[in-house]
């Protein structure tokens, strides 16, 4: 069994592994030849200004007085550049939002998960291109553009990051660092040759990162006073930066100006999914090169933001996000980066038709570039006869489209230049794609022909060594044959010969390879899959249906919940009426009663907001004090025993409610401290961190009899969990904890129903890390409800109360009991610890469904293995090309730490001896959704074994608070 658990934790890391290198994949590749507009440019340097976190409608609206809060920024629009609005692309986060910026890319996935300041994979960007870039703002996005860049010629001056306080008084105070650092640097050039003679050079690049609005729009929401008057003080800085540069070129007419944002933000103060408030953000640009203002009478857009806005007269000019770096190139004459993918827009250039031509002209030479080298490469790594290239941009029709291209210019029939090169742009951006998931049908037959042997395998396991379905069939011991072993040997060389061939890297050989082993093991139980088979004919027919049905229909809901939250919503009510289908409700009314009114209202979670839920500290509140009151009635319980251990028992459960009370205290006080600009008070800070430290120790110090540990474990994780909630979420582990109580019950009701024995009473039951292997049993078909019913828990701790969404959301008002220092892994950090708190109470309550049903966790990890696995087989056939990242709103987070928590933590216990960026320009986001939730059921299927010992140190561990452990634990 050992081996069992070995292989099958490498197979799942396998599997695991495999949809990242299926879809997660860099698109970048190298060895281009830089390619630049031949002619003269309008601009002798650029300014480019990113108001992080700014909102298209923030900037443009006007206030409740008819005014702008940015009349700079409105005056220009109005008189002296072009305007509209830069869509994103989801995650609408910092980093991808700057990447597409500067480098013209939208950054895969792979290179986010590696790091953030610096740059992961090596990528070309303007900063690059440029002869000098000065750049000034947050030390989370200056570094990854200077690391990396050829030469010594990209300056970043950055405030330390404790700046970005969310619980500060101002963080306007970061935009203003920025101003004054450029004020004093354009200051200080004056005096220093050597700098004066750089800045006074053409093709320079100037980039200022603001990033007060984001910090504010996340402390304090984008509706506030503190978000819109920080627009106001940024409009402020950057018409005096103008002026700035005006002044210090002398009004040479040289400089050109670009004011936009990295994504937007949502009411609720988040960003990283694909809201409209997320993905709308503004672009401004004036100055040499750039067309003035367009008077129009109507315009192509049908939304209602330009009559909202005022600016229905004012020709509007809408961009992809990444169309703004070939724009920044074109206006300085510097080469298009490299990765570029996005594509001119020459509406928003005042030059001749020429120099708009000739530069569309060059942006898809560059573009076309990026395709040979990918079509060559994947060319070279194929066999000549299995090679099936883009038929839709053909050697031929590329040169064709070149010089007919080439040929409007020569005649000056610049449009039809322009159109011709657009088109070819498309084309090769679609052969992109091709190319990059060219190998991604082949490798996803292998995973899937995998998945199902492996599936079938330890189905074969279950019946075999788990279950008495076969004992009456009798076996005949068979000499083995030497032939299966060999075919699957032959098989295996010719897999590895034909790859090896093609010259596929390594990951490749694992992928095709590993389906060969499991299917010969597969095959060598043929004998177990005839004696089922006659096994299943004396069943009727009628009752092995109805079975199948049933576990069909609750895997499809299951499935489901994934896509819709309400899903979970329909199983809790099919649950609460299980008892009144069955004979349970004639033995146990009360234990029936009482499941079925705590899996309704646990029904109601699903239904509630995922994110865009306001603070609601009342309900935190009224969660603390139901806190309390289960604590007194704890205390209340233990006061009537008489045994020598009730002084320490009581000394626990009253450090359990001064827990609760400090934890109330300090939420409450937190929340007044921040709306007053006071930051996060020390003491405070020092409470959470004492409680958050001491939750795990505290249970360990109460009794191991099965009720009392259970509470013991509610109310020490509560105390943190008070301190991580926002609102109505706080009451989401006490109604859980109390309906997987009700199942502890409901459960040994059930086995004395179906005739098992029960050699305790549930009040005796003791948790202890030596159990009796003679007390387990073989698996029954009542045992696969069990481990459905722990798989429907787990779903539901995970997206009850919409915390994963959270985390994709990025609400750090969880985390401000904590600090509000922006932190990116320790918030992570403390988000992912208020999503475990719900999965450890439901193991600790499994734990002792297992005790009470005398069921083996072998048999069970199987079960829940085999569902765990039939659902991620479901969404491995479920990714679609389209779609957003929001769907389930996850992140690899969850899967990455998961499979940390499964390495470090994975010992001998009781249980066991142990898309695409750029190309398609949606095809990687909308991947994500069924990716992740793919991610999300594979991981949890190895998260169980991190579960499963964690829950036996919190309920099976007894520590002493003075004194010798007893030999014979209570």
């Amino acid at each position: 069994m050992l081996l069992f658990f070995a292989l099958g934790l490498l197979v799942h890391f396998v599997f695991f592994a495999s949809i990242f290198d299926i879809y997660f994949t860099s698109p970048l590749v190298h060895g281009m030849t830089p390619q630049f507009t031949p002619l003269p440019p309008p601009a002798r340097r650029l300014v480019l200004f990113v108001a992080d976190g700014l909102r298209a409608d923030a900037l443009y609206e006007l206030d409740e007085n008819g005014n702008s809060r940015a009349p700079f920024i409105r005056n220009i629009i109005m008189h002296e550049g072009s305007w509209g609005i830069s869509h994103t692309r989801v995650p609408t986060e910092s980093r991808p939002g700057h990447v597409a910026l500067i480098a013209g890319f939208y950054e895969d996935v792979s290179a986010v998960a590696k790091g953030w300041k610096e740059n992961p994979v090596e990528f070309d960007s303007l900063f690059n291109e440029s002869k000098y870039t000065w750049s000034w703002g947050s030390p989370d996005i200056l570094p990854m553009f200077a690391k990396g860049a050829g030469g010594d010629h990209v300056y970043t001056y950055s405030y330390d990051s404790k700046r970005q306080d969310f619980g500060a008084q101002d963080a306007t105070k970061l935009d203003m660092w920025v101003f004054d650092n450029v004020k004093d640097f354009f200051h200080h050039a004056r005096n220093n040759q050597s700098l004066l003679s750089k800045i006074n050079e053409e093709k320079i690049v100037f980039f200022l990162h603001l990033l007060g609005i984001d910090t504010n729009g996340h402390a304090h929401r984008p509706s506030s006073r503190d978000y819109k008057d920080n627009i106001k003080k940024v409009d402020d800085g950057v018409k005096e930066i103008v002026s700035v540069f005006n002044h210090f070129y002398g009004n040479d007419g040289k400089t050109t100006f670009i004011f936009t944002s990295d994504h937007g933000m949502t009411d609720w103060g988040s960003h990283g999914a694909g809201h409209p408030s997320e993905t709308l953000t503004p672009l401004v640009t004036w100055g040499a090169g750039i067309k003035y203002p367009q008077r129009v009478s109507a315009q192509q857009f049908d939304d209602a933001f330009l009559k909202e806005w005022r600016l229905e007269n004012w020709k509007r000019l809408d961009v992809n996000q990444a169309d703004i770096a070939p724009l920044m190139t074109s206006l300085i004459g510097v080469p298009f980066p490299l990765n570029s993918v996005g594509i001119l827009p020459v509406d928003y250039l005042n030059n001749t038709d020429l120099f708009k031509a000739e530069s569309v002209f060059t942006n898809a030479v560059q573009i076309l570039e990026q395709f040979k080298v990918k079509m060559t490469q994947k060319k070279e790594a194929t066999l000549p006869f299995l090679f099936t290239p883009f038929k839709s941009l053909s050697d031929s029709k590329q040169f064709d489209i070149l010089r007919k291209a080439r040929s409007y210019i020569k005649h000056r029939k610049f449009d039809e230049a322009v159109s011709l090169c657009k088109e070819l742009i498309h084309l090769a951006l679609k052969g992109l794609s091709y190319y990059h998931t060219y190998d991604r049908f082949f490798l996803g037959i292998n995973i899937a022909i995998g998945f199902v042997g492996w599936i079938s395998y330890a189905s074969l396991l279950i019946i075999k060594s788990h279950s008495n379905l076969i004992r009456s069939v009798s076996k005949e011991v068979k000499k083995p044959s030497h032939l299966l072993p060999c075919s699957f040997v032959a098989i295996g060389i010719l897999v590895a010969f034909f790859l090896l061939i093609q010259a596929c890297p390594w990951t490749y050989y694992v992928y095709c390879l590993l389906p060969v082993p499991i299917w010969y093991a597969v095959l060598r139980e043929f004998q177990v899959i005839q004696d089922l088979v006659a096994s299943l004919l004396t069943y009727p027919l009628s009752h092995f249906v109805g079975y199948l049905l049933v576990f069909t229909l609750g895997t499809e809901v299951l499935v489901l919940s994934f896509f819709y939250r309400y899903m979970l919503t329909i199983g809790l009510t099919a649950f609460a009426a299980w008892p009144f289908l069955t004979q349970l409700w004639t033995r146990a009314k009360v234990t029936s009663l009482s499941w079925t009114f705590f899996s309704l209202l646990l029904a109601v979670f699903p239904l509630m907001p995922v994110v865009g839920r306001k603070p609601d500290i009342s309900l935190v509140m009224g969660a603390g004090l139901l806190v309390l009151l289960l604590s007194l009635y704890v205390v209340t319980s233990l006061t009537k025993r008489k045994d020598s251990f009730i002084k320490e028992e009581l000394l626990v459960h009253l450090l359990q409610v001064l827990n609760t009370v400090l934890s109330m205290y300090v939420v409450y006080s937190t929340q007044r401290s921040l709306l007053r600009k006071q930051g996060l008070p020390l003491m405070n800070q020092i409470i959470s961190w004492a409680t958050l430290a001491s939750s795990l120790i505290v249970p360990l110090l109460s009794s191991p009899a099965l009720f009392q540990r259970l509470f013991s474990i509610l109310l020490s994780l509560m105390s943190t969990y008070l301190l991580l909630s926002t609102g109505y979420e706080a009451l989401f582990p006490l109604v859980l904890s109390c309906l997987m109580f009700v199942w502890i019950n409901i459960e040994q009701e059930t086995l004395q129903q179906s005739g098992v024995s029960c050699k305790q009473k549930l009040t005796s039951i003791q948790f202890s890390y030596n159990t009796d292997i003679t007390q387990f049993r073989q698996l029954c078909l009542d045992d696969i409800r069990r481990a459905f019913f722990l798989v429907f828990f787990l779903v539901t701790a995970f997206f009850g109360t919409g915390n994963i969404a959270s985390i994709n959301s990025f609400d750090l008002a969880s985390v401000y009991c904590f600090l509000t220092v922006f932190s990116p892994f320790m918030m992570g950090s403390l988000m992912m610890w208020k999503i475990l708190i719900p999965f450890v109470l439901v193991m600790c309550a499994f734990e002792a469904v297992q005790l009470t049903t005398q069921l083996s966790s072998k048999s069970l990890f199987l079960i829940v293995l085999v569902i765990s696995d039939i659902m991620a087989l479901h969404f491995f056939f479920l990714v679609k090309d389209y779609g957003s990242w929001l769907d389930i709103g996850t992140r690899q987070l969850l899967a990455c730490t998961a499979w940390l928590f499964i390495c470090i933590s994975a010992s001998p216990n009781r249980l066991w001896i142990p898309s695409d960026p750029g190309l398609d320009l949606n095809l990687l986001h909308a991947i994500r959704a069924c990716i992740s939730h793919y991610v999300i059921v594979m991981s949890m299927t190895i998260f169980l074994v991190f579960l499963n010992g964690l829950a036996q140190l919190l309920t099976t561990k007894k520590l002493r608070l003075c004194g010798k452990p007893k030999s014979h634990l209570m």
